[in-house]
């Protein structure tokens, strides 16, 4: 005869405990409180972009716009200085984090060898310029000295490595298996070929977090610019949003003659160029998202 197989017991349902349940409607209740109060000011501003001056000026816009209308808009986005300042912006991003990302992953690279000699030193230099610096004046007379003012290399050099994030990279390659590295020395691989063909592919997480901080950091950037540009078309856009705030600048509303009068355009001027500036960002952080937290997270605890 042959044996039965025993049946498995039937799963019973586990109902959630009372304090389970509760903590679960409080903590959803906070997060959605959190969620709402950081979109609140997008919100505002994405609104008064498409509500007329009169309206933003009485207080009248939330979340809806009041007194529709793209005037703004079609001033700015014709104002040929404001995309020229955008491509200037595009432009240092994307050289800025290029050079910041060879760097600090290099850098990071090899201070993830503990056989390295004088690693503690390479290691205290970089953590040594979190908490000092020379200071706002020496910086400023370091960068016309080496004849980089109204050039990009003003912009894209002075960051070009964050600690923070080399240290975070640094614990990222420190956590990759000692073998793969020891299997490609085997079959002939050099530090550089074990780098660029075994390292990198294996930390496309912590890289693309990297790229999302660096690129982040150059595009909001505008204090750079303001200390060492003195050009208005070297500007990045950041820095005329900086001057048509602070009313240091009137070139946006110069160009709306024909569809009003500055002093009218003026109060959404400020809302349209802070949306026409964040668009970017909003469209580039869905697709490297996904790598964000497990980037960071891999990268700053050591196994």
């Amino acid at each position: 005869m042959t044996e039965r197989m025993p049946t498995p017991p039937r799963t019973v349902g586990v109902r959630d405990s009372v304090g389970y349940r509760a903590f679960t409607i409080i903590n959803t209740t906070l997060l959605v409180l959190v969620c709402v109060a950081m979109l609140y000011p997008f919100v505002t501003v994405l609104a008064q972009s498409f509500s007329s001056a009169g309206a933003i000026k009485a207080g009248q816009v939330s979340f809806w716009p009041v007194e529709f209308n793209v005037d703004t808009y079609a001033a700015v986005m014709g104002n040929g200085m404001f995309w020229r300042n955008y491509g200037n912006t595009v432009l240092y991003t994307v050289v800025g984090t290029a050079i910041a990302m060879a760097l600090t992953t290099t850098y990071a690279y090899v201070l993830s060898k503990h056989h390295l000699r004088g690693r503690g030193v390479l290691i205290g230099v970089a953590v040594f310029t979190m908490f000092f610096n020379g200071g706002l004046v020496p910086n400023y007379v370091l960068i016309s000295s080496l004849g980089m003012k109204n050039t990009m290399w003003a912009i894209v050099l002075p960051g070009a490595i964050s600690v923070f994030n080399l240290l975070v990279m640094k614990s990222f390659f420190e956590n990759l298996p000692h073998e793969l590295e020891e299997a490609a020395q085997i079959d002939g691989l050099g530090w550089f070929g074990i780098f660029t063909r075994i390292v990198l592919p294996l930390s496309k997480a912590v890289i693309a977090t990297m790229i999302l901080f660096y690129s982040v950091a150059y595009w909001n950037d505008w204090f750079g610019a303001f200390l060492y540009l003195d050009k208005n078309e070297l500007f990045p856009v950041t820095l005329f949003l900086r001057n048509i705030i602070a009313g240091a600048s009137t070139t946006a509303t110069e160009s709306a003659a024909a569809g009003g009068s500055a002093a009218d355009l003026n109060p959404n001027i400020q809302s349209v160029t802070m949306i026409l500036t964040v668009i970017p960002i909003l469209c580039i952080y869905p697709f490297v998202q996904r790598f964000f937290v497990s980037g960071v997270m891999l990268g700053s605890v050591k196994g």
